[in-house]
């Protein structure tokens, strides 16, 4: 088909003035015409914007083990007490673990950094891992955890001898008689983008050992018995659900890193967060407190969790803590309970105050909330293992089974060095969550003048001078 060109609808002939040929005019009109309205239409699409409506679910469908926490505020404050700066400061949205992690859930991620150990540093099979797409041109090789599952066990745990006669005595050695973990080459690879000291805002990758310190029961309390805890309290059945302590602060972050991959799959599967780039971390300071307050306006925050409950048989107690001096088991427990005991606040969280304290992603400064950001505030700085102790401070929230009520307080701020472990202090993981627009944003239709005029009253306009006039109050805007 011959293409029309415009020149064409001028034909000449030889030594005779220029014929204009009107059929043809009329034809090319059209189409440029037809071309016209047709990017019309396609410039609608493109620049007309659609109505907002609010959504009308029960809400978002949050990863497995996490509920939704919609955006709001809180007080932020120093840590000194009631004299201390108190700060307004505003959350986004985020996901949060219900619960805090399990001895169980830390196994998982443990069993998974030991079988990766054993397949690459020592099987070196290549039947263990995916066989690669006809056209892939990658090198990298992807170890196929279907057929690890399939085994009912991890593989270090094997008894074929094929596998034990390569990892027993290094990876794996006997203790009491019973396969344990080498805790000094346990391992994960975890890189980030350092906060703060000599290498700032650099990648860095350091080898994170993983294995809990079951001896946290005996280091924290002397002269007393807990050698059945440090014994059975990580890896007994009984204590599966229960939140697993004995880990540091960069042992959290290297679990929350690995559970952002192992949930990668899963989270492609979820349709409203499949487009989006997530990634897991612990909860920083403000978006732990947020979570425990369970309330989207500090207004209708209160300080202190209820403790208790009445009923016919009488007082009972709600939150797993110290009672007094001596006194720990009226609440249910001597040490730690399962992580879903008693009830959840009104975002669903669970245990927020006691059971265990939690690792939060900040440094610790008394004076933080005077310099830090008030819309989504974070203190960052990742200290080396040789900086002093001031300088490893990380922020712990929440109490916990051996603590007093006055450390269960949402607001009360503790810190621990970033290296340190104890039987009183686990986590839980976050990650950031989309806006779910509310009715208050939907697109409505502009209202008739006498309606805007009587609406107008008591809202708040730009004052053009510094004082404001009497009886209005002013009005502070974003900075």
């Amino acid at each position: 088909m011959r293409h029309l060109n415009f020149y064409s609808l001028f034909r000449e002939k030889k030594n005779t003035k220029p014929i204009i040929n009107t059929n043809t005019i009329l034809t090319a009109a059209c189409i440029v015409a037809a071309s016209v309205f047709s990017s019309c239409k396609s410039n609608k699409a493109l620049y007309e914007a659609p109505s907002v409506y609010g959504f009308k679910g029960k809400g978002m469908l949050p990863p497995p083990g996490m509920v939704y926490v919609p955006s709001g505020t809180i007080l932020y404050k120093s840590s000194a007490d009631n004299d201390g700066a108190t700060r307004r400061v505003s959350l986004s949205p985020f996901f949060i673990d219900a619960t805090e992690v399990t001895n169980k859930q830390y196994r998982d991620f443990v069993n998974w950094v030991a079988d990766s150990i054993v397949i690459t540093d020592y099987l070196k099979d290549d039947s263990y891992y995916l066989k690669p797409g006809k056209s892939s041109t990658s090198t990298a090789k992807y170890i196929d955890w279907s057929r690890i599952d399939k085994l009912g066990a991890p593989l270090w745990q094997s008894n074929d001898e094929a596998i034990t006669s390569k990892i027993m005595g290094t990876l794996v050695i006997s203790e009491n008689g019973k396969k344990v973990l080498n805790s000094e080459l346990l391992k994960y690879q975890l890189s980030y983008f350092q906060a703060g000291g000599e290498n700032a805002n650099k990648q860095i990758t350091e080898f994170v050992k993983v294995i809990p310190e079951n001896a946290v029961w005996v280091k924290d309390f002397p002269n007393s018995q807990m050698g059945f805890m440090a014994a059975n309290y990580y890896d007994h059945r009984s204590y599966d659900n229960h939140p697993v302590v004995g880990v540091t602060w960069k042992q959290a972050r290297a679990f929350a890193d690995w559970r952002g991959k192992a949930a990668a799959s899963q989270l492609q599967r979820n349709a409203y967060l499949k487009a989006y780039q997530l990634t897991f971390n612990l909860p920083t300071e403000a978006q732990w407190q947020y979570a425990a307050s369970g309330v989207r306006h500090p207004e209708e925050a209160e300080g202190s969790p209820a403790l208790s409950y009445k009923d016919r048989k009488g007082e009972k107690l709600l939150v797993n803590f110290k009672q007094g001096e001596g006194n720990y088991t009226q609440d249910g427990s001597t040490f730690t309970l399962p992580v879903k005991s008693y009830s959840p606040n009104t975002f669903g969280v669970f245990n927020m105050a006691g059971n265990v304290s939690e690792w939060t992603l900040d440094a610790f400064s008394p004076s933080a909330v005077e310099f830090v950001h008030d819309l989504n505030p974070v203190l960052l700085y990742d200290a080396a293992d040789t900086d002093p102790v001031v300088m490893k401070r990380k922020v712990i929230r929440g109490g916990s089974w051996k603590d007093n009520a006055e450390l269960l307080n949402i607001d009360t701020r503790n810190y621990e060095a970033q290296d340190a472990s104890h039987s009183y202090i686990g986590f839980r993981c976050v990650m950031p969550a989309p806006e779910l627009l509310s009715e208050q944003v939907r697109t409505r239709k502009t209202a008739s003048k006498s309606k805007r005029s009587s609406s107008s009253e008591g809202r708040a306009t730009r004052s053009t001078s510094n004082t404001s006039s009497k009886g209005m109050k002013s009005v502070s805007t974003k900075e």
